[in-house]
């Protein structure tokens, strides 16, 4: 089998929390050799530790010279590093950009922040929440009586660890290229702005209200929304287009007034009530056979103890089991390079790599 798209990338990762594992975990995957450094102490992962799986570790005292020294002739042979720590604390310890590109002119040097390495907010603290409050996204989630937060997918993994991942491999083609290497400075409160371009673009057009629960697709049109079903269980909607809601009309039995004004936001109320009642009278099994097969666009609410059994993330394999545990799998898909996890956290790699040679000195 051919190695993964990344395959002879050499990456060091400065243990952390937050996004700059899932990176290190995405580039593993994909193919590349990751080292991660851990704090003196650390305790061993275990196989239920998905993010730090395909990787080596190796526990050093950064307060000592010797153990820097070890580093930076560690980086003067990889090829990326990825750090998650507050602005400056790398400069400290004698391992920042300017150290490490003097070592090495061609390195990717990739940094995670919440606020960035610099501006008002760079020194605060801060979690997934603030940092997508300051992008104007958690104004828009959410009940119009109050925003909610949505789990840490925004910020952290969505600003944060796909922005630094887009970027270290952008900055990587750049330098097997050019011979120049570079800085990636991925602020989570940029990325989700970022990932609000579509939002603003609407904004901008007059098609979207400030608010929540005011709009197509934030919960103000009842035929993009969730129900409850007689069991209890939940089914989403997702009907936006003209022929797709005449479809889900014709199969709920909905009266042609109430379809013929779905538009209005005016008769949003009626409409939602009308779903409420409907999806409330049989259970979420029933509208799975009624609903699936057609281009309504729904699909059940599930739990993510239910998610690795449904039938079609069972066909695309897109979860395996781990001592026990639903862990999902890599993606995307590569036809030529396929991605694979080649150890699970906690478990010895099967291959010796040649670049670690520094850490025999210690």
């Amino acid at each position: 089998m051919a190695g993964g798209p990344l395959s002879g990338v050499r990456v060091i990762e400065f243990a952390g929390i937050g996004p700059a594992p899932f990176v290190a975990m995405q580039l593993s995957d994909m193919g590349a050799e990751v080292l991660r450094i851990d704090r003196i102490g650390s305790k061993a992962p275990t196989p239920l530790h998905f993010e730090q799986r395909g990787r080596r570790h190796i526990q050093l005292d950064l307060k000592r010279p010797e153990a820097i020294a070890t580093l930076l002739d560690l980086i003067a042979r990889a090829d990326v590093v990825i750090e998650g720590f507050r602005p400056g604390v790398m400069e400290r310890l004698g391992l920042g950009p300017e150290a490490a590109m003097a070592r090495n002119p061609a390195l990717v040097y990739g940094r995670i922040t919440g606020w960035g390495q610099d501006g008002p907010y760079a020194p605060m603290a801060g979690h997934d929440l603030n940092y997508a409050a300051l992008s104007g996204a958690i104004a828009a989630i959410g009940p119009a009586e109050r925003p909610l937060p949505p789990l840490n997918l925004l910020a952290d993994f969505g600003g944060g660890a796909m922005m630094l991942s887009i970027g270290v491999l952008a900055a990587l083609t750049h330098a097997r290229t050019t011979g120049v290497g570079q800085v990636v400075d991925a602020a989570m409160s940029d990325g989700v702005s970022y990932l609000m371009t579509l939002i603003y673009q609407l904004r901008a057009n007059g098609m979207w209200r400030d608010g929540r629960a005011a709009n197509l697709i934030d919960g103000g049109a009842p035929y993009y929304a969730c129900y409850r079903c007689a069991d209890g269980e939940w089914i989403s909607i997702a009907a936006l287009e003209p022929h797709f809601f005449a479809q889900l009309a014709s199969l709920i039995a909905m009266p042609p007034e109430l379809a013929a004004n779905r538009d209005a936001p005016d008769n949003w109320p009626k409409l939602a009530a009308f779903f409420e009642e409907s999806f409330a009278r049989e259970s979420r099994a029933h509208w799975c056979r009624l609903f699936e097969g057609t281009d309504i666009c729904f699909a059940p609410v599930l739990g993510m103890g239910e998610a690795a059994a449904h039938p079609h993330n069972v066909a695309r394999g897109a979860f395996r089991e781990v001592s026990g545990a639903p862990c999902p799998n890599p993606a995307p898909r590569f036809s030529a390079t396929p991605m694979r996890v080649t150890h699970e956290a906690g478990e010895a790699p099967d291959a010796d790599w040649d670049w670690l040679a520094p850490l025999r000195r210690m």
